[in-house]
């Protein structure tokens, strides 16, 4: 179980990505073999992409491998580059919280209002419920990103968002 957990994301993509992979390879099948296409690859391609660029951003923050730029924090003296990682983490976190919450309201409108996809006519939320919770997964990975820099910090080391 903690295995899942401390690899809950990479699970998610690598999943997302082998049923995306096989649904446009059956896609490409049918369409050459009977002239014909799924409509519904588009669809399920397109929110694909979406879940699995957030969740890659969840693998991204956990490894502290997100765009950064560090040219402020370089230039400064030693004593004030911590304070600049911790504000500029908060504004990052605050940033995060604001997406998971837009998000959680576009699904909770999508659900309201009963709005259905072109393709396939399911409820639209089916496809947006798991961005809020991507959205959660990378402030968690991220929180755990800073402390961990922090803690390498007290090691001697110079932090970097």
């Amino acid at each position: 179980m903690a295995f899942l957990l401390r690899e809950a994301e990479k699970i998610i993509c690598a999943v997302l990505f082998l049923a995306m992979t096989a649904v446009g390879f059956a896609n490409v099948v049918v369409r050459y073999g009977t002239n014909y296409s799924f409509a519904a690859t588009e669809e399920l391609l397109t929110n694909g992409f979406l879940l699995l660029t957030v969740f890659g951003a969840a693998i991204a923050a956990r490894r502290g491998e997100h765009l950064a730029v560090t040219l402020v924090l370089d230039a400064l003296p030693r004593a004030l580059r911590t304070p600049l990682f911790v504000f500029s983490a908060a504004l990052t976190v605050l940033l995060l919280v604001l997406s998971a919450w837009f998000t959680w309201v576009v699904v909770s409108n999508q659900m309201a209002s009963g709005v259905r996809s072109y393709g396939l006519g399911l409820p639209g939320w089916y496809y947006t419920i798991g961005a809020p919770f991507g959205f959660a997964l990378v402030i968690v990975r991220y929180v755990q990103h800073v402390i961990e820099a922090l803690r390498d910090r007290d090691a001697g080391e110079t932090p970097h968002v």
